[in-house]
C-alpha cells in the first residue's frame, strides 16, 4: 500500500482544526511536495523527517513522494506537523499497519537525530482534537505537563521517534507518571504584610481583588504602588480548572512558559514595560497572530507602571477589551479572538519630576505640565477606571513602626468569603463578578437603596459622573457591600465607591 494517513492539529490563534495528512508514494523520480498551504517553517519539514529517519535507521522512501495537508484552504505553520508526516510515511511505505494511526493525532517536532521537541500550542490543540472525537494523542514529554490539564483524552508522552515506532509496532511504551495541579505562589517573597502604611491603596486593592475592578494608582516614587501592584495576586483566589485551562491555553500559544508553570493555578500578572508597542499590548503578527500582553494576563492581573509614559494609543487600545473581555485581531490570514478578562491596574506618578502632592512640596513642575502629564491617560479610558486612587508619600511614623501590616493570607480570606457571597448572589447568572454586572441588570434586580440611587441621579443631573460611571459605582458599592456583610449597598456604600471613582482621598 503506497497510501496512508494520519491526524494532526492546525492552530489559528486559540482555534485549533484537525487536519488530515495523506502520503502518497508514487512511481517516478525521486521527489517530495508539500502540499496545504504551508509557511516557511513547515515547507522545511522534509528536511528534517528525512534527517530523523535515516538517523533512525528507517528507510526514505527514494521515489515521487506526495504529501496533503487537507483541508486545503487552511493556512498551516509550524514545525509541529514533522512527527504526523513522519508517521504517515513509514505507513505509506509500508513499515506501519494503517488502521493503528487513523484515529490517533500527532504532535511534535523533530531533531535530526529522532527526538521529539516541544512545540507552543500543545492544550489548544488537544481541546480541538477532544472536539474532533479523537481520544488518542501522541506529544513530545516536554509538553507533557501541560497536556494534562485536558481531560478525557487519552496523552503518550513521547521523546524520541523511536519510542513512537517501537509503540505503533508492538505496542509497548514506558508510562509517565501523572503530575497534580499544584496552587503554589509564583513569588512566596512578595506579602502585603511588606507594604508600610497606604491604607487608601490597600483598601482599594482589596477591593479590586474581590470584585475584579481597574485600578489606578498615583503616587510620587517610592510610596509603594508597585509594591502593592505586584501583590495584588496573592490576594486572588486560586484559579478554577476552567480558567487555569484557559490561562494555560493561551500562555503555551505564546510560548510564556519559562516564567509560569502549566500547570499553576495562580493568577498570573503581566507587567509590559511603558515602551511596550501596541501589538504587544494587544497582540498580532503577520503569519503567526500571537496573544498580547492583555491576553497573558486572562484571569489575573495587567500591571502598566508609568502609564502616562505609554506610547500614543498603547492605553487607548485596551479600551474595547476592558469592555468585552476579549480581543479580536483581523490579518489577511483570518480573524483570531483572544481571551482578555483580566484587572487592570494602572500606576503613574503626579507630575513629570513625580514630586507633586496636595502641599506641592519640592516639586518644580507648572500646572500647565502637570495638566499635560496626566492628561496622556485619555478620558475614555478614565471613564473605564473603577477607582482612582492618591498614593501619600510613607512618613516617618509608618517607617518607625515594627509592627508589619496585614499579611496577604487575611487578606486574600476576605476577598475569598465575599466573593463566595457574590457567587451565591449571582448562581443563576452568567457572570461571576460584581464587575461583570451587565447595565441592564444593574437597573433592575441589582440596585442599591433607594437613597443611594437619588444620589446616584443627583449626581448624573450635575454631570460630575457619566452613565457608565454611574454604573461603574454601583458595581463598585456591590463589592464594598460584600465586603461589609450589607444584603445591598447603601447610601455609605454608594459615596465611599463614588469617592474612590473620583480619586478622593480615604
Amino acid at each position: 500500500m503506497s497510501l496512508a494517513l494520519t491526524r494532526s492539529v492546525a492552530l489559528l490563534g486559540l482555534d485549533g482544526h484537525v487536519v488530515t495528512i495523506e502520503v502518497d508514494i508514487a512511481d517516478g523520480l525521486p521527489a517530495y511536495v508539500l502540499l496545504g498551504l504551508p509557511d516557511a517553517a513547515l515547507s522545511e519539514s522534509r528536511d528534517r523527517v528525512r534527517a530523523a529517519l535515516v538517523n533512525c535507521a528507517e528507510i526514505w522512501p527514494n521515489r515521487k513522494v506526495t504529501v496533503s495537508l487537507s483541508p486545503a484552504w487552511l493556512p498551516k505553520s509550524g514545525s509541529s506537523f514533522d512527527l504526523a508526516i513522519c508517521i504517515a510515511l513509514l505507513s505509506a511505505n509500508e513499515t506501519i499497519a494503517p488502521d493503528v494511526i487513523a484515529e490517533v493525532v500527532f504532535l511534535g517536532e523533530l531533531s535530526l537525530d529522532g527526538g521529539i521537541r516541544a512545540i507552543r500550542g500543545v492544550l489548544p490543540s488537544l481541546i480541538a482534537a477532544q472536539k474532533a472525537g479523537v481520544r488518542t494523542a501522541v506529544v513530545p514529554l516536554a509538553n507533557f505537563q501541560e497536556a494534562q490539564m485536558m481531560q478525557g483524552i487519552e496523552i503518550i508522552p513521547m521523546q524520541h521517534l523511536k519510542q513512537v515506532l517501537r509503540w505503533l509496532r508492538t505496542g509497548q511504551r514506558d508510562v509517565a507518571e501523572p503530575l497534580d495541579l499544584k496552587w503554589e505562589p509564583s513569588d512566596s517573597h512578595l506579602d502585603f504584610a511588606d507594604v508600610a502604611g497606604q491604607p487608601g491603596a490597600r483598601l482599594a486593592a482589596e477591593i479590586a481583588a474581590t470584585g475584579g475592578h481597574h485600578l489606578l494608582l498615583i503616587g510620587p516614587p517610592g510610596a509603594g504602588k508597585t509594591m502593592i501592584a505586584e501583590r495584588i495576586p496573592t490576594i486572588l483566589p486560586q484559579l478554577s480548572l476552567a480558567q487555569a485551562v484557559q490561562v494555560t491555553a493561551v500562555h503555551s500559544i505564546a510560548g510564556s512558559f519559562a516564567t509560569r508553570s502549566p500547570t499553576s493555578l495562580v493568577a498570573p500578572i503581566v507587567s509590559p514595560h511603558h515602551t511596550t508597542t501596541r501589538v504587544a499590548m494587544v497582540g498580532g503578527g503577520a503569519h503567526i497572530i500571537k496573544p498580547g500582553a492583555c491576553s497573558l494576563a486572562h484571569n489575573g492581573v495587567l500591571f502598566i507602571d508609568e502609564a502616562p509614559e505609554c506610547p500614543s494609543g498603547v492605553l487607548d487600545s485596551l479600551r474595547q477589551p476592558l469592555e468585552a473581555g476579549s480581543i479580536t485581531i483581523a490579518r489577511s490570514i483570518g480573524n483570531v479572538t483572544f481571551p482578555a478578562q483580566f484587572l487592570l491596574v494602572l500606576a503613574a506618578n503626579p507630575c513629570p519630576c513625580g514630586k507633586f502632592s496636595g502641599r506641592g512640596r519640592n516639586c518644580t513642575c507648572t500646572s500647565q505640565q502637570v495638566r499635560r502629564y496626566l492628561g496622556r491617560l485619555s478620558g475614555p479610558l478614565m471613564d473605564r477606571i473603577d477607582m482612582r486612587v492618591l498614593v501619600d508619600p510613607v512618613g516617618r511614623v509608618d517607617m518607625a513602626r515594627q509592627e508589619l501590616g496585614e499579611s496577604s493570607a487575611s487578606i486574600r480570606e476576605r476577598v475569598i468569603a465575599a466573593r463566595a457571597i457574590a457567587s451565591q448572589r449571582f448562581s443563576q447568572c452568567e457572570w461571576e463578578l460584581n464587575s461583570q454586572i451587565p447595565s441592564r441588570a444593574l437597573r433592575t434586580q441589582f440596585q442599591p437603596e433607594r437613597d443611594a440611587m437619588n444620589f446616584l441621579h443627583d449626581e448624573l443631573d450635575k454631570e460630575h459622573i457619566t452613565a457608565r460611571g454611574l454604573h461603574k459605582i454601583i458595581r463598585t458599592s456591590w463589592t464594598l457591600a460584600d465586603l461589609s456583610g450589607n444584603p445591598r449597598p447603601n447610601l455609605l456604600n454608594v459615596k465611599q465607591a463614588h469617592e474612590l471613582r473620583a480619586g478622593i482621598e480615604l
